[in-house]
């Protein structure tokens, strides 16, 4: 098999697990029976308008609500309005749409429904601040964050206690109508109060564990929001809290879902699958090291006439910027350390992307390497090694064609790597 036919293989099989993640598909056959009684979607993040687009294709059009998505992965949609806003760093439009969501959900009553459809990005893009603090403080803050490196379970505590919707609010404006969550996972684990920062259910963290996370980091913040996390206000609903005696979530799609059907498209193609899960995390170009030493290892015990190898896996790496930072998400930071790692060994192609199409803030959902990845940068006048201490990846992989760009796909589980392998010689 050519490069060529290697790379279209491995654009295959993303596009393949990204099928099973469309809200068209994963939706659908978890809504229950439309109720006789009022309906109110409320739908936020990446996949919010696909995701509305999808219950008003199974339940009709005769809906009311609101669909907070990021700028450019809109859907139309002909009864519940759609609200593109900024993602990752928030803008006013989703504090203007997470304010509108809060009276909308207050107008419900007991009997009512509440269709909550939550996904990834969700967070920043529910940008209202607590009473007391400003956008700008929470903007200040959630860009530090992203910066810090820190895993989405920590930057999302932080982001709950300093907000007027997450971490339960919002199902605190809704209470006493029912509650259903409907939720496509982009977090590992799967946590549904991790997701989108949990807006409709309980939230064990704590104001205190907010303050340790911003410490731990380094984070400056002013001294009214340090006392703002430090009083009895900034706590959120926890488990127990009478707000959720009528409210459900349904997790529609996981990024366990999207590997696993991965793996079983390229063990049909005849790969040797090697699946590492959907949960991986840590720094980018750390896993990229781990994951290059792991591929020559296999690669190394191949014989004539064994299967090609596809080591597969899912999850959410970080970025830690040290100094400026160029351009590049964590999809690209880490197959740049990887293709380092390989440092060109033949017969090992691999892709990362994000599979909401964007990865990190750029225009990409992530980039391929080939095994003559680093000779045709080298070309172009680029050391690899030095672009990647300067988490300029998208830079490199741009000037020699590797980056894969497919617009936003309207779903968000997770980041699919894999590594297509095969003998050496």
């Amino acid at each position: 098999m050519s490069s060529d036919q290697i790379v279209a293989q491995l654009k295959s099989l993303f596009h393949h697990g990204l099928g099973v993640a469309d809200p068209i598909n994963c939706v659908p056959p978890h809504l229950p029976k439309k109720p006789k009684g009022r309906v109110l979607v409320i739908s936020a993040g990446k996949a919010a308008a696909s995701m509305a687009h999808a219950v008003e294709q199974s339940w009709g059009e005769d809906l009311e609500g609101i669909a907070v998505t990021r700028y450019g992965h809109g859907k139309e949609c002909q009864s519940i309005e759609v609200i593109e806003a900024a993602h990752p760093v928030p803008d006013n439009r989703g504090e203007i749409a997470a304010k509108k969501l809060l009276e909308i959900a207050d107008t419900l009553e007991e009997d009512d429904l509440a269709l909550c459809l939550i996904s990834g990005g969700g967070s920043a893009l529910l940008g209202l601040a607590a009473e007391g603090l400003t956008f700008e403080d929470k903007k200040a803050i959630n860009k530090a964050l992203l910066a810090s490196g820190a895993p989405i379970g920590e930057m999302n505590i932080v982001r709950k206690h300093l907000s007027a919707i997450k971490g339960g609010r919002l199902a605190k404006a809704a209470y006493p109508a029912k509650i259903l969550t409907m939720a496509i996972s982009d977090v590992p684990g799967d946590d549904p109060s991790i997701i989108a920062s949990g807006p409709t259910v309980p939230d064990e963290s704590t104001s205190e564990q907010a303050i340790e996370i911003i410490d731990r980091y380094g984070i400056s913040i002013p001294d009214h929001v340090r006392a703002h996390l430090e009083s009895p206000a900034s706590e959120t609903p926890k488990p127990g809290d009478k707000i959720f005696e009528k409210s459900e979530v349904v997790m529609v799609a996981k990024p366990a879902d999207m590997v696993n059907a991965v793996c079983e498209k390229a063990s049909a193609l005849g790969f040797e699958v090697i699946n590492l899960g959907a949960d991986i995390e840590g720094e980018a170009s750390v896993v990229g090291q781990e994951q290059a030493k792991m591929a020559l290892e296999y690669q190394a015990k191949m014989k004539d006439g064994d299967k090609p190898i596809a080591i597969i896996s899912g999850g959410e790496t970080t970025v830690t910027i040290k100094g400026e930072g160029g351009k590049g998400g964590r999809n690209c930071e880490y197959i740049l350390s990887l293709a380092v790692a390989l440092d060109g060994a033949p017969n090992i192609h691999a892709l990362a992307c994000d599979t909401d199409g964007i990865d990190g803030s750029e225009d990409v959902a992530g980039a391929i390497i080939t095994p003559d990845t680093l000779v045709r940068a080298k070309s172009a006048g680029f050391s690899a090694d030095e672009m990647l201490a300067k988490h300029d990846s998208y830079t490199l992989f741009q000037s020699i064609g590797d980056l894969y760009k497919t617009g936003p796909t309207l779903t968000n589980v997770n980041d699919l790597r894999v590594i297509y392998i095969t003998k050496n010689g």
